[in-house]
């Protein structure tokens, strides 16, 4: 008897991928983890995902949940053993409920995040999660991640935005915690530990999700800045102008335009002159719950005493939803037109702001002192200061050369987030790419719990093994 029969009873034989129909499921979206699973199983019901791994358990096959398959950091892929089998949550895909009077959505970890969005907006209001993969990335895997994305300034990461979750254990047994309280003070909070354990802790397949008013009216500008002090000047400038009407504040280098430009072409950017050549923009939205009016007029006094200060060079404020939109996709197209050029040195860290100039400036300068003529693709969420501080090859590069230097690049990367009090993952999570740094940053105290952690809620080290944590440690 086929190994796998049982599987293909508990959830249908068409759910049950094995060859050539796993191989999408088998390697992350960078290309650059490529594994070689059991199978992909694909349940339907949360109850159906507990008796897959009731069966793991007592065949002690290691489990691999996956979501979209969207993440930078091989946390859904497995080894080349051949013995895991992927658990792939993209049929949960129901809205279950929602609530308006206490502003809460239930939704299936499978759910697309985008479909999740725009059931916030039929129903009169907001999901504010929102990152460049939001059309195929989905709320599992958002949560097992505790993805962060463009909004984070005002609404806070994926774990701030929810209130209950429902998964199921390393055992098999199915944690039914859906509540839609903002209070609930009885004991450990098991949802905040789950959230962000990226599947090694159990199988996140269900979440309540807080809702917020629809905002009236939102204003986006672009701003040209001669540097990343500047920026900072100006979200002091912003934060104290416009409060928590702020909902985005992305910084992007002169080098992430031209990418787009070069890949893009069609895309117009919003700069001539002199202000194109400037080394820094900065990509600003409010969101305003009292008239449109009212937002553009704070928005351009805010904006304008910027100028007259000296601090902004030049701005470029969206007239209509279409040219706020054109603005937004300038900056969601950076990560494809990065990953046109060939594989890079991606770093997701997470920076004091008050230390983002000396850090760029210090570490752009270490890095072309030790691999001459590497290009700098620096971008990312300068209000909660996370960085996507990124090295491409430059023209005299091979891809292969880059690669070769990867290591150094991270040591000489992370060793100066290190000292200025940062981290060396702020949205990404750490899956198997960042799992063997962490003893070199990670306090031995946090590391040991983590362990110990991992141990009490997966004895038998199944669930998602050699991430986060090495396998044998």
């Amino acid at each position: 008897m086929d190994q796998l029969d049982d599987l293909r009873t508990l959830v249908g034989a068409g759910n049950v991928l094995t060859g050539v129909d796993a191989q999408p499921y088998s390697v992350d979206w960078r290309e650059r983890y490529r594994g070689h699973p059991l199978a992909v199983v694909r349940p339907g019901t949360t109850d159906e995902v507990a008796r897959v791994v009731r069966w793991c358990v007592d065949q002690q096959v290691p489990i691999i949940p996956q979501g979209g398959n969207t993440g930078l950091c091989g946390g859904a892929t497995p080894d080349a053993s051949g013995r895991a089998l992927i658990v792939s949550l993209q049929r949960l895909n129901r809205v279950r409920a929602i609530d308006t009077d206490n502003d809460t959505l239930e939704v299936e970890a499978g759910c697309v995040l985008q479909k999740v969005q725009e059931a916030a907006r039929a129903a009169g209001r907001l999901f504010p999660l929102s990152l460049a993969a939001e059309g195929s990335c989905t709320i599992g895997g958002n949560l097992a991640t505790n993805a962060g994305g463009t909004q984070v300034l005002r609404y806070g990461n994926t774990r701030e935005l929810v209130l209950g979750i429902e998964a199921v254990t390393a055992q098999g047994d199915v944690l039914h915690g859906l509540r839609g309280l903002r209070k609930d003070n009885t004991g450990y909070d098991l949802r905040d530990l789950l959230i962000g354990s990226e599947g090694t802790l159990g199988i996140i397949t269900a979440a309540t999700l807080k809702l917020f008013p629809l905002p009236v009216a939102r204003c986006t500008a672009f701003v040209a800045l001669d540097s990343i002090a500047s920026a900072v000047a100006l979200l002091g400038r912003t934060r104290a102008g416009l409060g928590a009407t702020l909902t985005g504040f992305e910084l992007i280098s002169h080098e992430c335009l031209q990418l787009v430009a070069e890949y893009f072409p069609q895309q117009r950017l919003p700069f001539d002159g002199e202000s194109a050549t400037l080394p820094w923009c900065v990509l600003l939205e409010v969101s305003d719950s009292e008239s449109e009016a009212h937002a553009r007029a704070r928005f351009e006094a805010v904006v304008g005493q910027a100028i007259e200060a000296g601090v902004v060079a030049d701005a470029v404020i969206a007239g209509s939803l279409a040219q706020s939109q054109a603005l937004w996709h300038l900056r969601e197209s950076i990560p494809l037109a990065e990953k046109a050029t060939g594989k890079s040195i991606k770093h997701d860290i997470s920076i004091p702001v008050s230390r983002m100039a000396e850090f760029v400036q210090g570490t752009n300068q270490a890095l072309q002192a030790a691999f001459p003529g590497i290009r700098h693709v620096i971008f990312g969420h300068l209000g909660d200061g996370n960085l996507h501080y990124n090295v491409a090859r430059g023209p005299d590069w091979s891809e292969e050369r880059l690669l070769a230097c990867q290591s150094d690049v991270y040591d000489l990367v992370h060793d100066r987030v290190h000292v200025v009090g940062g981290s060396i993952s702020a949205e990404h999570g750490v899956g198997q790419l960042k799992r063997d740094m962490l003893p070199r940053y990670k306090d031995p105290v946090e590391l040991a719990l983590m362990r110990r952690i991992k141990n009490a809620l997966d004895p038998q080290g199944i669930m998602n093994p050699g991430k986060v944590l090495a396998a044998h440690a």
